[in-house]
This record gives structure tokens, sequence and C-alpha cells, in this order.
């Protein structure tokens, strides 16, 4: 079966760089997950006015005021099938910051053939999700971009407004000469601009699913079926 990018990319998946198709090739039946260390060179925010927003997503692993240089993190790529059946990865980013306070960035991503392509839960209740609107580079890079923000608990269901939110923009490519992938990020608000930020580069080693499954504390804590 193909993994979900393959699903949502369609034929533009092969003209990813080979070793991003393998990194973006996880999937049960593939029988492997991607587990990947490296090194932030830079991790950056937004004005003094940005800080609340930061520390409230730290509730939920979702961003976080820290920044800072050559910071060493964890990126985890396990596929695995939720509670409602569905094909899932999760992409948990754990940052070893200098004051020992480790962050993490919490998502897990399914395919939704009703939206049409890959759903990003965003944090550790899948709260909020997004639609992921994906392109291949003609370098063979991968440019992720996050669309309208929705509030799922109990009984709401809402689109979040998008002067409060912001749209991440995600970049991952991979050097042939280094042998090393790197990725870039940043979160825009359409008023108050510039959030939050990162770039780094990372190797990736690819265990096999038959030796490890996917850790518990790497899933969310609580499901949503809302998409």
């Amino acid at each position: 079966m193909a993994s979900i990018f393959e699903l949502a990319l369609g034929q533009d998946f092969e003209r990813l760089h080979p070793m991003l198709q393998k990194r973006f090739g996880v999937d049960v039946e593939a029988g492997y997950a991607c587990v990947g260390r490296g090194v932030f060179s830079e991790v950056r925010r937004g004005s003094w006015w940005t800080l609340p927003f930061l520390h409230l997503g730290t509730y939920r692993n979702i961003l976080f005021p820290e920044q800072g240089r050559n910071i060493p993190f964890s990126i985890e790529n396990f596929p695995y099938l939720d509670g409602f059946g569905r094909p899932t990865v999760t992409f948990v980013r754990r940052l070893e910051l200098p004051d020992a306070k480790n962050r993490r960035f919490d998502a897990t991503m399914v395919h939704s053939p009703r939206r049409g392509g890959v759903v990003d839960y965003l944090g550790t209740h899948q709260h909020l999700a997004t639609d992921l609107i994906m392109e291949v580079l003609e370098n063979g890079t991968l440019h992720l971009q996050t669309s309208d923000l929705r509030f799922y608990e109990g009984p709401l269901a809402f689109t979040v407004p998008g002067f409060i939110t912001g749209t991440a923009d995600l970049y991952e490519s991979y050097d042939e000469d280094r042998g090393v992938f790197s990725m870039q990020m940043q979160v825009r608000n359409p008023v108050f601009g510039f959030l939050f930020g990162y770039r780094g580069e990372f190797t990736c080693t690819y265990p096999s699913l038959s030796e490890v499954a996917a850790p518990s504390a790497l899933k969310p804590v609580r499901e949503e079926v809302r998409e």
C-alpha cells in the first residue's frame, strides 16, 4: 500500500529526491519507520508580543517560546493504525535546550480520502486539524503548507479565524554531497507577520517495525475522528 504522502502527491511523489521518497514512504505495510537526529542551526521567534501565543502552545506540544542556535534535536516518524483504523504517521520533534528543558512539537498525520489529502493533527490531543498543501519543487524538495485551522472538542467544531492563527511553511530537502536532510520552517500570521521558525540538518535511520512498534509516548493522548 502507498504511504499517506504518496497517496496525497500521486505521481508527483516520484519527483521527490529518492531519499525523501524513502523518508516519506513510511507506512505500516512498508514495514519501517524513520528516526532522525541532528541540529537546528537556528530556532527563533517573533517580537515580544508573540510570547503569550507561544507559551500557550507549550500545553499541547504545538509551539514554545525558547529560541537559540545549534540546538540538538530528534524527529520520529512512526506509522501505525489509529483507533479508527486510519493509517497514521507520527511527527514528533524533540529539542534538547541548554537549560535541560526539553521541548516537543507533536503532530499526527492521516490520509483523508474525503478531504483529498493529508490531515495534520497538531499537538497531543488532536484538538487542532489542518489540511496540508503539498508540492514537489524542481530540485526534488518537498514543500508543505498548512491551510485553515479547525478546532474540535466535544460538541464544538469550527474553523479558527485566520487573523488569530498562523500559516506554516515547511521545506525538506536532501544534500547528496553531505548525506544529510535539511528542513526549514516558519509560521506567519496574516496580521502580525513572523511568529516562529527554525532551520537545521539531520541524518536518519529506518528501524524495522518488526523490531520496534510505534512507541505509545509518540501517540496522541486523545484521538479525533473528525477531519
